[in-house]
């Protein structure tokens, strides 16, 4: 594993629990990290979040990361320890929406194979043998 990607589950690890205790916005609602990607020299951090709800939710998530972006990347510099703290950038992860719709039509094809597909008929199980 890299340093890069050390630190970069250590920022993940970080701003979960920093969104958890210590942001006090109500617009974050149910939010996730769900990855972060850092550039090679550790400059700047792409953090993916998620978040349970509707459109309006998501965008209320957006504006109130992005208003917590300064207090985020404080506090991740005095836990961290780095040289320099990388700027952060909160981008929506709908990944997880994505999975939950291709699981509904996968179950809705299923259930439609199974009211269209005919019944096999079981097969006698003993061989019948001649001498």
């Amino acid at each position: 594993m890299s340093r890069a990607e050390k630190v970069a589950e250590e920022i993940k690890r970080e701003v979960g629990i920093i969104l958890q205790q210590e942001v006090h916005d109500p617009r974050l609602g149910f939010t996730t990290i769900t990855h972060v990607e850092l550039t090679p020299d550790l400059r700047f951090a792409r953090i993916f979040f998620s978040v349970y709800g509707n459109e309006e939710q998501w965008k209320g998530t957006q504006v109130a990361l992005d208003h917590a972006a300064g207090f985020i990347r404080r506090t991740l510099g005095e836990r961290l320890g780095l040289r320099f703290v990388p700027g952060i950038l909160f981008k929506g992860d709908h990944s997880s929406e994505y999975s939950i719709i291709i699981e509904q039509q996968l179950q809705q094809i299923v259930a439609e194979q199974g009211v269209r597909s005919k019944p096999r008929k079981k097969k006698d199980a003993t061989k019948k043998t001649t001498r």
